[in-house]
């Protein structure tokens, strides 16, 4: 058993075929997907997948690329994370690949995401792009407990300050890249107790699919990558990231 702790399925292109996405899902061993929320107005499509399916599951919050955003205050936040379905905040975080000149606006939305994730007691779903220094800080300085470094393509040193924290570290398709090197390594070296694999789908498709359209049933090549890379078993790989999923997303019901 798999699962795709990050995905996208509400965006058009999935939800266009999301029948047969959920069979290729079922009939590639993934159980479960993580679909994530990245606004206000694409919350209700996210929760109603979430809804209407019992393997899928949501999480509410606003990403750190869109300065024009409608924002959720803190007390919103809680309020939508009340939902049994809704699982964990974000997508949150910092980016300055997208983002440039004064931007504090990101680092207080980011802010306010810990601090209602803290108050409500779910995991954070974190995205740092170009920005892990002031990512980290920021996590410490709002006093993060828990959550994931989704789509992790930082160093070793950032992976070791996250795990410090008491964060997981996810894997997504990048990590199959021949240019990925470096990943690969922090790859090898993540505690097998604090490692997850997504992917990000409908981006970032991993090899042997890459450059198409993604989807959660492609988290097998992920999970099949680490393996070598480990020097483990595809099936030791899967349980331990399955296992690592329901630990951290404690609100989701563990299969038997």
């Amino acid at each position: 058993m798999l699962v795709d702790s990050h995905c996208h399925l509400n965006f058009p292109d999935l939800a266009a075929r999301l029948p047969g996405v959920l069979a290729n899902m079922a009939g590639n061993g993934v159980s479960h997907a993580l679909v994530i929320g990245v606004s206000r107005p694409a919350f209700a499509q996210v929760l109603g997948l979430a809804e209407a399916h019992d393997n899928l599951w949501a999480t509410v919050g606003v990403h750190p690329d869109d300065p024009e955003a409608e924002e959720y205050t803190q007390a919103e936040l809680e309020a939508h994370a009340a939902h049994p379905k809704v699982v964990g905040i974000g997508e949150t975080g910092l980016d300055y690949h997208w983002c440039k000149g004064n931007l504090d606006w990101q680092h207080q939305r980011f802010a306010t995401h810990i601090r209602a994730a803290r108050a409500t007691g779910l995991p954070l779903v974190i995205h740092t792009r170009e920005s892990a220094a002031d990512t980290v800080r920021l996590m410490r300085e709002e006093g993060a407990e828990c959550g994931v470094m989704h789509c992790f393509t930082e160093s070793w040193e950032v992976a070791q300050a996250a795990l410090d924290l008491g964060f997981y570290i996810s894997f997504s398709g990048i990590v199959t890249f021949k240019s990925a090197q470096a990943l690969k390594e922090v790859a090898r070296k993540v505690p097998l107790d604090r490692l997850l694999v997504e992917t990000d789908s409908p981006y970032l498709a991993p090899v042997p699919h890459r450059g198409k359209q993604n989807e959660p049933a492609f988290v097998r090549h992920v999970a099949e990558h680490v393996a070598e890379l480990r020097g483990l078993s595809f099936e030791a790989v899967a349980e331990a990231t399955t296992d690592n999923f329901f630990r951290l997303f404690s609100k989701i019901p563990r299969p038997a």
